[in-house]
């Protein structure tokens, strides 16, 4: 049986609809504050449709579009929430994401012809080339210190017999 579109979503059930492992929804709640399940006892966190539909668009811009989450949190700030939202995708069939918004409020989605250019990588610069290590020569072998070895005692001065 599917859950209404308004209902709760547990970690894991967001996890499966992201396709983002559960370890990753927990550090992207700790880099965006904006991220606030509901958390029952035992620390068990429950998502909103609007939590689900913000990380949507966080891993839109993250994985599909090569932000940085400094770029991300720059979005959230400049932008804000529903402009992040907008870019996630529909939560179960969902014609877009349900945070109280109207349809005609929303940002509209960009078609993926109008998205980011890809990132062009930076060329490598060439590295100079690295010194070869210096090996001294071999040294002359020498006594080394045995602690346990038997060392040499002076004989003992002969005692004087008792006349």
């Amino acid at each position: 049986m599917d859950k209404s579109p308004d209902a709760f979503r547990t970690i894991s059930e967001v996890a499966d609809w992201l396709g983002t492992p559960t370890h990753v929804l927990r550090f992207w709640e700790s880099r965006f504050t904006q991220i606030k399940p509901v958390k029952r006892a035992g620390g068990r966190r429950y998502y909103r449709p609007a939590d689900m539909a913000l990380l949507g668009g966080i891993k839109k811009l993250l994985h599909d579009d090569g932000l940085t989450i400094r770029g991300v949190q720059k979005i959230l700030r400049e932008q804000g929430v529903k402009h992040v939202s907008g870019l996630s995708q529909p939560v179960d069939g969902e014609d877009a994401p349900d945070d109280g918004i109207e349809a005609e409020t929303q940002a509209p989605r960009r078609p993926a012809a109008e998205a980011a250019p890809p990132r062009t990588p930076e060329p490598e610069q060439p590295r100079p080339a690295a010194a070869a290590p210096v090996v001294p020569p071999p040294a002359e072998p020498r006594e080394t210190f045995n602690p346990f070895a038997a060392t040499p005692q002076p004989d003992p001065a002969p005692e004087a017999a008792p006349e």
